[in-house]
């Protein structure tokens, strides 16, 4: 059995409907209309011990919905979760000692005290003993850089230090599973390299299975190759990163530089993006000319000195899956 297996998850929400005016709200409070909305409909999927699987799509297709019922928040209205051989609602006040959570506009830690009254105040909700907290709390300080933060109130903290904090404080208790909503948002560009390096080494090391949700699809690209993507409450993918690029991407950029070229050859289903003494940029429809075959045109009628091939941006690419489910 897998160590994530999720079965057939349902989850409906009902939610009141009420028009304008005072009118209509006098109106609802004796007879009040509601819609049903189905958050996760029908999901189903697996998850080995030590992935890394990002889990993505719009806002409002269910992605918050689905992960609250892995960590046991929600209670599913049909279907199974088992995680680590527990079923995260029925079992969760055992189960919770097996995840850690880190929601990217959420703190787990208290505003007011420093860093290190809040690793001690969570070594006692979990009950990790001396000799296990000091040696997790040594390793993550070392591993995400937090020992001249551990005496700093959280309130006074820049937010990539405080983002460094709250995945220390989540790993404190050894978890199994690691939840990760928005990790990098708002982060600059070095802190985001931090902490992406830090989550594939914990994963690497000690075999933590990660699930990531991000808008930013640069932290998707840079720790996952396993992709699920989901709308109006449907799975509509789950696959690789190249899966995805070459089922929704048709296009290459293709630059190539040359010299002793008189005239661009005539070449269909290419589009000429920049144009330059030595060089040309063409997007490519690789769905009806392959690339080579555009390399051999100019070939024959230049030198060539240099050629890149630049593959389709990954959010261009998310972007055309949303449109093609209309989302």
């Amino acid at each position: 059995m897998s160590f994530i297996s999720v079965k057939n998850l349902n989850k409906e929400f009902k939610v009141m409907q009420r028009e304008s005016g005072l009118r209509n709200a006098f109106k609802s409070l004796i007879k009040r209309k509601y819609k049903t909305i189905k958050a996760v409909d029908n999901i189903s999927f697996d998850i080995e011990k030590g992935e890394i699987v990002g889990y993505i799509g719009p806002n409002g297709a269910g992605k918050s919905t689905t992960i609250k019922m892995l960590c046991g928040i929600l209670k599913a209205d049909s279907g199974t979760i088992s995680v680590a051989g527990f079923d995260p609602f029925k079992d969760r006040k055992q189960y919770v000692k097996n995840i850690g959570v880190v929601f990217g506009q959420k703190s787990q830690l208290w505003w007011d005290i420093p860093v290190i009254d809040s690793f001690e105040l969570l070594k006692s909700i979990y009950r990790i003993s001396d000799k296990d907290y000091n040696e997790t709390k040594k390793e993550l300080v070392e591993l995400l850089s937090l020992e001249e933060l551990l005496t700093i109130p959280v309130r006074q903290l820049s937010l990539g230090q405080r983002m460094r904090a709250e995945i220390a404080a989540s790993l404190l208790h050894n978890p199994k599973v690691l939840f990760l909503d928005e990790p990098t948002i708002g982060l600059d560009a070095v802190s985001k390299l931090e902490v992406r390096k830090f989550i594939k080494e914990i994963s690497k090391k000690k075999k933590v299975t990660v699930i990531l949700t991000s808008h930013d699809m640069s932290d998707i690209e840079a720790l996952t190759n396993r992709l699920m993507v989901i709308g109006h409450g449907k799975k509509l993918y789950d696959g690789t990163l190249t899966g995805i690029k070459n089922k929704f991407s048709n296009s290459k950029r293709l630059e190539i530089i040359y010299k002793n070229l008189k005239r661009q050859p005539d070449i269909n289903n290419i589009i000429i993006v920049e144009k330059k003494k030595n060089k040309v940029v063409l997007d490519v429809d690789i769905s009806k000319i392959s690339v080579s075959s555009v390399i051999k045109k100019y070939t024959e009628i230049s030198d060539i000195e240099d050629v890149n091939i630049i593959n389709e941006d990954i959010d261009n690419i998310i972007v055309k899956l949303y449109k093609d489910y209309d989302l």
